[in-house]
């Protein structure tokens, strides 16, 4: 009877799980709002023919969106008071195109089907469009979030990774996420696309002895690029070849001694993550196939559905 018993139990928690993941799918709007994939598609196309930071600002938010409070577009809230999500220490590097491109996808949508989608279904097609105007590749999106009801700053600290994490680090805050490490390190590649200020990796290049693991002439880049009295405001690319595509060089950098971050350089210095990276350096459909898993799975982290949340009217406010 107590096998039976725990058979019982873990065929519930199986089916519990099964429905939760059930709840989102890719044609979630097909009758209430047929054309929202072309529509989102033309207002990220729009936006990223004017400035191309669009790309890794609009990607950058999903992932801080995801991490914090789940895929539920908390990150797009602003406060009076400065106290929402984006204003939290950790979310002020994030660009305001990334922002508008959603705001303005929104709008657009709303105009044809009022009240329908969620923001944070907007934000998802916008980053796996951006993706692919950057020249990455393509998935289908699973939809069917709901937006959130909480967006607080002080519940952003702890919750991303750090330029300085290390390996296990790195894990353990994405196997809390539900990813494993080889969905970390092909989310890391989106750092093809990023951009950081100075003072994330300053560390690095003015300590005495300069981090090792860095190639010296790309360390003395950094230090032409940001001298010790640099503006705050000053950012750098993260991919210092090709910053203006989604490609597989991020990688072939780390083996070149080119990582930005201590996290980023630390996929290639350690034993456990090399040989994903090396992978990654030389087969670029390895890498694109990861990234796809990675960012589907990534896009159900403690989603909204059914009942929770809303369908935020204005991706910036609550309803209410």
């Amino acid at each position: 009877m107590e096998v039976l018993r725990r058979w019982l139990i873990i065929s519930m928690v199986l089916m519990i799980v099964q429905i939760g993941e059930g709840q989102l799918s890719e044609d979630f709007y097909a009758n209430s709002c047929p054309n929202l994939e072309s529509i989102v598609s033309q207002q990220v196309s729009t936006k990223f023919s004017q400035p191309f930071v669009t790309v890794r600002a609009t990607l950058c938010l999903f992932f801080h969106d995801c991490f914090v409070e789940g895929c539920d577009a908390s990150v797009l809230i602003s406060s009076p008071n400065g106290d929402a999500e984006k204003d939290a220490q950790d979310n002020l590097s994030l660009a305001g195109d990334g922002f508008d491109t959603v705001i303005k996808a929104k709008q657009a949508v709303e105009t044809l089907c009022p009240g329908v989608v969620s923001c944070a279904d907007i934000l998802a097609l916008a980053t796996r469009d951006a993706v692919v105007l950057a020249g990455g590749p393509s998935w289908e999106v699973e939809l069917g979030r709901r937006d959130g009801l909480l967006s607080q700053a002080s519940r952003v600290a702890g919750n991303l990774p750090e330029p300085d994490f290390n390996l296990v680090q790195l894990n353990t805050m994405f196997v809390r996420n539900g990813l494993t490490q080889l969905d970390m390190i092909a989310l890391s590649g989106a750092h093809t696309l990023g951009f950081s200020h100075c003072d994330r990796f300053s560390n690095r290049i003015y300590s005495s002895p300069i981090d090792p693991t860095l190639d010296p002439g790309y360390a003395q880049q950094l230090m032409q690029a940001c001298p010790q009295d640099v503006d705050p405001s000053i950012a750098i690319n993260v991919d210092p070849e090709t910053p203006r595509t989604f490609d597989n060089v991020y990688y072939q950098n780390l083996i070149a001694g080119k990582g930005l971050f201590t996290s980023d350089q630390v996929l290639e210095t350690n034993p456990d993550s090399e040989p994903t990276v090396s992978d990654f350096a030389t087969n670029p459909g390895n890498f694109n196939a990861a990234f796809i898993t990675a960012m589907r799975k990534l896009g159900r982290v403690r989603v909204k559905t059914g009942n929770e949340g809303e369908i935020r009217l204005d991706c910036t406010a609550f309803n209410s």
